[in-house]
């Protein structure tokens, strides 16, 4: 159960962080980033269910 939830966090961190990494402008254009990392990690992971 714990691993279903921090599979998404750690995916809408490590998105986030990749986009920063690599040159977004803002924090708000590298948070979209680990938003769409965030949706997909948990659409995998409630279909993997």
């Amino acid at each position: 159960m714990l691993k279903n939830i921090l599979i998404p966090l750690i995916a809408l961190i490590a998105g986030t962080a990749v986009a920063a990494i690599f040159g977004a402008e803002s924090l708000g254009i590298a948070l979209t980033f680990g938003q769409i990392a965030f949706v997909a990690a948990l659409t995998w992971v409630l279909l993997k269910r």
